[in-house]
């Protein structure tokens, strides 16, 4: 049998670096996700070792195929400017160019939340939805991705929105709610505070809320008394490497 042109999609975490072979035409993975866990000191090049332990994993797939891979940090013209949950030496590191050399492809270096956003708005959620989406994802922090009517608009850092001098993440991302042992009325009367000043910056025409804590979202969601339109993504945490490999697809 012969080998296949797909693109791969690889989502490196804190605590895992993920991996998979993705159909651009289905939106979904083409064979089951390589889980391997994120190296205690997560250096670039201790991460590229495993990124290229998931790539010769896959080895139905051709050596021209390009591959996406996501970063918990801002990335500008492949260099990774800030690091959250992995090892601070990646800040201004031109992390892209070091994986195309090693993996021997061509290689998109995308933040995570940005990836997840565009999986969304071609397969997921936003799927079909014309003007401005806004994907957030509610986590240790809120990640957030800004899409123009399709076209992705890189780096948004909106979980660090100032709101009432702190901090937004800090008291609304899923972290909080944990933390301080939020019931789901008090957790949403924060969130609608968040949400409600990004509706009045943005005027989006769609808010899409990831992150683990999405599975929950009929505890919380119509709590919140919005213009906008606000639903829960369907891609869950395979949203990374499918909005990854589109990207890389696109790209190259």
């Amino acid at each position: 049998m012969g080998k296949t042109d797909l693109p791969i999609g690889i989502d490196i975490g804190g605590t895992g670096i993920k991996g998979a072979p993705v159909d651009l035409q289905k939106g979904a993975f083409a064979d089951d996700r390589l889980r391997i866990p994120t190296p205690d000191v997560s250096t670039p090049k201790a991460v590229l070792e495993v990124v290229d332990q998931i790539v010769q994993h896959f080895d139905n797939i051709k050596s021209s195929s390009p591959i996406g891979i996501t970063v918990p940090g801002v990335v500008k013209h492949g260099a990774v400017q800030t690091a959250a949950n992995i090892d601070p030496s990646w800040i201004g590191f031109d992390a892209a160019a070091m994986f195309s050399k090693k993996l021997g492809r061509a290689v998109h270096l995308v933040n995570d939340a940005d990836a997840a956003g565009v999986a969304e708005q071609h397969y997921g959620a936003a799927r079909k939805t014309k003007g401005l989406v806004i994907v957030t994802t509610l986590g240790t922090g809120i990640g957030t991705a800004l899409i123009y009517n399709g076209a992705l608009i890189p780096n948004s850092e909106f979980g660090h929105l100032e709101i009432d001098g702190r901090g937004a993440e800090t008291v609304a991302a899923a972290s909080a709610h944990e933390r301080e042992e939020l019931s789901w009325q008090e957790w949403a009367e924060r969130l609608q505070r968040y949400y409600s000043e990004m509706e009045k910056l943005f005027w989006p025409d769609l808010f899409v809320v990831g992150g683990g804590v999405s599975k929950q979202a009929d505890k919380f969601l119509h709590l919140l008394d919005l213009r906008t339109d606000i639903v829960a993504a369907k891609l869950k945490n395979k949203a990374g490497i499918i909005g990854a490999a589109h990207l890389a697809a696109r790209e190259h």
